[in-house]
């Protein structure tokens, strides 16, 4: 039985990897001690493995929505994929062994035909072999001690080495080791710790991936090949073991209680994918989508666990606990190059419906000596109590239900207009998402979806009810899948004017598909405006565009490897709204003139400058004295940014780097008339309801 599920989607260079297989430094358990001199076991292809290779090329072959042709090309294209999938950075292999394996890159799509799963075992070994030489090469100058690591040396480390050319030799790939070994201890040292508990942790960290390679096991090989030939096909096309379906399952039930936050594993580290709304990571505001957990925590009188190279389901385990708990984890914030850790303590809970639920404000504007009252409605995802919707409750929770509610007494109040905030909503339910753009329109299309084969269906609002009031829409490059779809409507509809940053751009549907073993998650269907564009890969662009600090270049399906490509289909006749689209350039001018000396906006843009430059700098720093001058810097920075737009608006300054920390955490649930983007949509939607004044203005 297949389970259609509209898939949110958020992250990152965030989230460079969508996939959820589990680093190979990191598949068994931790508590099991084991000599560096065991050798590895070799392992061999099982017969469930063919078996389930077949129904897995099967079931790609006739299900996804990217036909692919299963030639040579596509075996050059997997014997990539599927080193890159082992060693993307190019950290073990040498030259000689992808030398090696050259004479097996145009023979895996006759693999593929016979089931035949030798290569991927073959190199799979190699590179047990190479990442256990490289474990024990870190573990003997520990042992020797790391007294003769020289901080005052100005090297530095690529921190990205994707591009770079495989190592021809043990000594360069030593001399790569020993470096990032180097960067390990140094970020250790800025963080206070001493070179005696640094040997401790470092030794026990890599002792405990050696155990781990001793105890891989053919599963493990398997779901990492799969996974390399299921990317070919897209970036949320994944195999998952037995194993893993059954903590997809759980995950996709939102059933157990923990923090709110779905993990993966890229390289040997924990990486956090997006937070559920309103839980419990969330509401810290200390942790993010592309934060590293690389230590995890009970309650303060237990010692912190050193994480790096462990599995992920090991991981979610220790995170996992009974509401009213506290687990700590130790954190290295998303986009941070210097590798400086943070302790956040978070109390497990369930993530309550009503938390996630849409909510209501009045907005009070002034302008031109008059107060004007908008409504406020944020989404943070898309939501139906489909349990209660079931046992037959007539007071089941939606969004689309929950937003009538709201906008309803939003009326009573006399506003003059609605916002609709949808930015950093992943999606959701794809039936709410049509519900609600219904309480907008007439009865017609609201999005099309297109399935493997080519055959269109059309999802429609049959309710002609509809609420006129003036309308905005809040997106963002977070906005993602299901508010993209609502979004799309509005605009096509001309219903209202969109204000923010160009969303995500996740406009596929992928369906749960059983296999012999394990399951396969694929893209079944893709889904298209009513105007005909796809919002797969480009996304909703707004009306009106405000700053953001989410990059386009690092963040959105555009980046995502192998992603879908923007397409169209016919459009679809519909009702439509009166056009405003002679007003945008005077709305642009009038939005550009209100935000040019806004303190909050200027800062906003000093900000997206000076993290671009950053970003620029890939390499790591291994001199002490230039990596320390580099945070200060950086910290000064952000503390001088914070205090020029705090005098701009004739506030106090903030003395230290550490209370502008403390700030940023308490603020992270600020009222929301307090947010410059949010105030800026109010005075686009003022300047929407009042078109003749705009106009005077301008000229």
């Amino acid at each position: 039985m297949k389970r259609e599920v509209l898939m949110p989607m958020l992250p990152i260079k965030l989230i460079k990897s969508v996939t959820l297989t589990v680093s190979l430094l990191a598949i068994c358990s931790p508590n099991l001690l084991a000599s560096t001199d065991l050798p590895l076991s070799k392992l061999e292809p099982e017969a469930t493995h063919t078996k389930t290779l077949r129904s897995l090329a099967k079931t790609l072959r006739l299900g996804h929505y990217r036909k692919l042709i299963v030639d040579d090309q596509f075996s050059s294209q997997l014997f990539d994929a599927y080193l890159e999938r082992l060693d993307k950075n190019k950290l073990y292999f040498l030259a000689s062994d992808i030398e090696e394996f050259e004479s097996h890159r145009y023979k895996l799509d006759d693999g593929i035909a016979q089931s035949d799963l030798d290569f991927a075992f073959k190199v799979f070994h190699r590179y047990q072999q190479r990442t256990k030489e490289r474990l024990e090469y870190l573990l003997t100058r520990i042992e020797a001690g790391l007294d003769d690591l020289d901080f005052e040396l100005n090297e530095q480390l690529e921190a990205d080495r994707s591009e770079a050319p495989w190592s021809t030799n043990r000594s360069q790939l030593d001399d790569l080791w020993r470096k990032r070994l180097k960067s390990t201890v140094l970020n250790f040292r800025l963080s206070d710790k001493n070179t005696s508990d640094t040997e401790k942790l470092l030794r026990k960290r890599y002792q405990n991936q050696i155990n781990r390679l001793n105890q891989v096991n053919s599963d493990d090989v398997f779901q990492s090949y799969a996974n390399a030939l299921a990317s070919l096909y897209g970036p949320h096309t994944q195999y998952f073991s037995p194993r893993r379906s059954e903590n997809f399952d759980i995950d996709m039930r939102l059933s157990l209680e923990g923090i709110g936050a779905v993990l993966q594993t890229e390289y040997e580290n924990t990486k956090i994918v997006r937070l559920i709304p309103a839980g419990p990571a969330d509401k810290t505001g200390q942790i993010g989508p592309g934060d590293l957990v690389v230590g995890v925590g009970q309650d303060e009188n237990e010692e912190m666990v050193d994480v790096v190279g462990w599995r992920l389901d090991e991981v979610v385990d220790l995170i996992r606990g009974p509401k009213g708990s506290t687990v700590r984890l130790q954190i290295i914030p998303a986009g941070s190059d210097d590798k400086l850790t943070k302790e956040v303590v978070i109390v497990r809970n369930k993530v309550k419906l009503e938390e996630q639920a849409a909510q209501k404000k009045v907005l009070e504007i002034e302008r031109n000596g008059k107060t004007h009252k908008l409504g406020l409605i944020s989404i943070p995802t898309f939501y139906i109590d489909f349990n209660a919707l079931r046992d037959g409750d007539p007071n089941y929770r939606s969004t689309t239900r929950d937003v009538e509610r709201l906008l309803q007494e939003l009326m009573e109040e006399d506003i003059e207009g609605l916002i609709v905030d949808l930015r950093n909503n992943g999606g959701g339910s794809l039936r709410e998402a049509v519900d609600l753009a219904g309480l907008f329109i007439p009865q017609g299309p609201v999005v099309q979806i297109k399935d493997s084969w080519g055959q269109v269906r059309v999802e429609f609002d049959q309710d002609p009810k509809h609420y006129e009031i003036p309308l905005a829409v809040m997106v963002n490059r977070l906005s993602a899948s299901a508010s993209e779809i609502f979004a799309g409507a509005i605009k096509d509809y001309n219903r209202g004017i969109l204000v923010g940053s160009q969303t995500f751009g996740k406009g596929t549907v992928q369906v749960m598909h059983p296999l012999n073993a394990g399951q396969l998650k694929l893209t079944r269907a893709k889904f298209y405006r009513i105007s005909g564009d796809s919002t797969q890969n480009k996304g909703v662009m707004p009306h009106i565009t405000q700053p953001s600090l989410y990059d386009p270049d690092e963040i959105g399906e555009s980046n995502a490897k192998g992603a879908l490509p923007w397409d169209q289909v016919k459009p679809l006749p519909h009702l439509n709204f009166p056009d405003f689209n002679h007003l945008l350039t005077s709305l642009d001018i009038a939005h550009q003139q209100r935000i040019e000396d806004e303190p909050d906006f200027l800062a906003m843009f000093e900000q997206i400058d000076y993290m671009k430059q950053r970003r620029q700098e890939n390499d790591l720093l291994l001199n002490e004295v230039a990596l320390k001058q580099r945070r200060e810097r950086d910290q000064q920075w952000r503390l001088d940014l914070e205090n020029r737009r705090r005098h701009a608006k004739n506030q106090p300054p903030i003395e230290s780097y550490a209370e502008l920390e403390q700030l940023a955490e308490n603020q992270h649930n600020t009222d929301p008339e307090k947010d410059a983007l949010l105030k800026e949509s109010g005075q686009v939607l003022l300047d929407f309801l009042n078109p003749k004044t705009l106009q005077a203005s301008n000229n």
